[in-house]
């Protein structure tokens, strides 16, 4: 398997004489076959700036760095996708963060780009490629007409044409889960946060969040849109805005109003789930779905990522029993990093917050961010590292009645045979 690299201009080369590298947080290691599947459709290749590719030399078995002006290329994976590997390079200026992308270990073999990764969720929903570009500025044109006074309709139409959002896209296509943003602040300080950095955080935000509180009135006209199916799913907590929790009043009063004017598609609420009071709240008024992000089920790694504001991680398990107790089907977030994530403190960790909080999925999710700054701040590893795939076969053998994931699902994936396995 050999080495991928680019040149200052982007082009990509892969190396005739190197062997590839990856890595597992900071430690560069040989990447074996049973880790590798071929470049999934809707990845996208791109060059690791600040960076130099390191590989094997064949003829010697010396690890080397590629000579010359060349950067190291890592591969961004569509959701369902989990990756196993950091691709293998060293910061040639280490002042210097990368952008806020999950990159991800990448050689070529001799028919194609192969990835360190594994398949854990049915791609279809999330692959770019089922969002067509046209029919999709025909429906943002159509439904932002009709609503003319609906900001959140207008703040979405950028988060569709400017970022291709998929799930702001499907808000305007009127399928799978769709999106309705209300919340423009937040009381968590996340380190990777992809919506709001600090000017001396070294971070450049790829999106910008949501500067407006919105009516009630915005909300119920796109959740009354989108709850036209069955299957349909709603859902407040988006990468644009703040936490949704913050203006329960206002989601509370929304989901009352929709659910007096139809009982179709499912309600979602993506948070952090900090503010229990506010959570029980909003599961009572009906909510039916809720996926909590975590990075980690020990204290000391989930204050250093995410710096709450006057909550611990031990009200987020609450707000999770809470709505698990009340029938919503509960889920994780799960910001996994190669070589923290699979740590063994980690694992057990999480596997007793799951068997707590009685979740049904856990959503694997690949971390976007800057590995030497993530590392910084973090505990060091106090057990072996098992590997990111042995960590999923932990998780299969010790929690048989949780699915393994990568996004939300609607309860009839629950009672199909399609959840007895992870690959679908």
């Amino acid at each position: 398997m050999n080495l991928v690299y680019s040149d200052s201009q982007g082009n990509v080369f892969d190396h005739p004489d190197f062997l590839a590298l990856g890595r597992n947080a900071e430690m560069i290691t040989e990447i074996l076959d049973d880790e590798l599947i071929p470049l999934p459709e809707g990845s996208t290749l791109v060059s690791l700036p600040f960076t130099r590719p390191v590989g094997i030399d064949a003829t010697t078995g010396e690890m080397k760095l590629v000579e010359g002006d060349y950067h190291a290329v890592g591969a961004l994976l569509p959701q369902g996708f989990t990756r196993l590997l950091l691709p293998g390079y060293v910061k040639s200026d280490k002042t210097k963060a990368l952008p806020l992308f999950g990159y991800t270990a990448v050689v070529w073999k001799e028919d194609g780009f192969y990835v360190a990764a594994r398949l854990t969720d049915n791609p279809y929903f999330w692959n770019p490629i089922h969002c067509d570009p046209d029919e999709l500025e025909v429906e943002v044109k159509r439904l932002t007409a009709k609503y003319p006074e609906n900001r959140l309709y207008a703040h979405l139409s950028n988060c569709a044409l400017g970022y291709e959002c998929l799930t702001a896209s499907n808000t305007f296509l009127q399928r799978w889960e769709g999106a309705v943003p209300v919340s423009y602040s937040c009381n968590a300080g996340c380190f990777g946060c992809i919506s709001e950095q600090p000017d001396e955080s070294g971070f450049v935000a790829p999106q910008t969040r949501m500067n407006f509180k919105p009516k009630v009135e915005e909300i119920t006209e796109i959740m009354l849109e989108h709850l036209r199916t069955p299957e349909s799913i709603i859902s407040f907590g988006q990468g644009c805005e703040g936490e949704p929790s913050t203006q329960a009043v206002i989601i509370i009063d929304a989901i009352k109003r929709v659910r007096e004017q139809t009982k179709m598609g499912y309600i979602n609420i993506n948070t952090n789930a900090g503010l229990t009071d506010h959570i029980r709240g909003i599961v009572d008024a009906g909510l039916d779905l809720m996926r909590v992000s975590t990075i980690s089920a020990l204290d000391d790694h989930y204050n250093a990522y995410y710096k709450p504001r006057a909550y611990t991680l031990k009200n987020v398990e609450k707000s999770l029993r809470y709505a698990t107790d009340k029938g919503v089907i509960t889920s994780i977030n799960y910001l996994v990093f190669p070589g923290v994530t699979d740590r063994e403190e980690e694992i057990e960790a999480m596997i007793e917050f799951v068997r707590r909080t009685g979740l049904k999925l856990i959503q694997l999710r690949n971390l976007n961010i800057d590995p030497e700054s993530y590392l910084s701040i973090i505990p060091k590893a106090q057990g072996e590292l098992l590997g990111m795939k042995q960590m999923i076969e932990i998780f299969e053998q010790e929690l048989p009645d949780v699915v393994i994931g990568s996004y939300s699902h609607t309860p009839k994936f629950y009672t199909s045979d399609r959840a007895l396995t992870t690959v679908l």
